[in-house]
């Protein structure tokens, strides 16, 4: 089964549960700790470490993080799935579910160089015409797009970058 797949079925029987604020955010707070700490990520994710060994590291951070219980039963579940790796993926799909639900969305938008308040209204009104739904933008830059923007919203992709037109053209150059 393909990692999508199997965040999406775990959101998706988060999402039926209730309750989804606090868990959404227990499992993104989890998350961040796995992602911000290699020695974290190794020890609840190695199967060579004895599982109730991992177990009592997994209490000691979800009573740190005053976790839901529904949010605990989850992560036990997957502690004995051996699927704790899963965690970032499942919050991430939670919460573009949650978006989607309340009629919202989250845009990734990637330019070679900060964006001005207009440029980035321009943006949003343009994602929000296409996407058909309210549109939260989050900005990153990358030098390498030499201008131009890149947006993901979901899974659908708007390359307008400087770096996809100049490959467009030299591919149509050379055939």
């Amino acid at each position: 089964m393909a990692s999508g797949s199997l965040a999406r079925r775990y959101a998706k029987a988060v999402l039926e549960l209730g309750n989804t604020d606090k868990i959404s955010g227990d499992l993104r707070q989890l998350a961040k700790a796995m992602k911000e700490s290699d020695e974290l990520q190794t020890v609840l994710t190695n199967p060579a470490i004895r599982r109730g060994d991992r177990r009592k590291v997994l209490d000691a951070l979800l009573q740190r993080l005053v976790a839901h219980g529904l949010t605990k039963n989850l992560v036990y579940l997957l502690l004995d799935g051996e699927r704790l790796g899963a965690i970032g993926a499942i919050s991430r799909e939670l919460d573009a579910m949650m978006e989607a639900k309340g009629g919202s969305i989250t845009a990734e938008v990637t330019s070679a160089k900060p964006l001005d308040a207009g440029q980035v209204s321009q943006i949003t009104a343009a994602l929000e015409k296409l996407s058909g739904k309210k549109v939260t933008i989050q900005k990153k830059e990358d030098p390498n797009l030499l201008g131009g923007v890149v947006a993901k919203v979901g899974d659908r992709v708007y390359d307008g970058s400087l770096r996809t037109q100049l490959r467009t053209l030299r591919d149509e150059l050379t055939k």
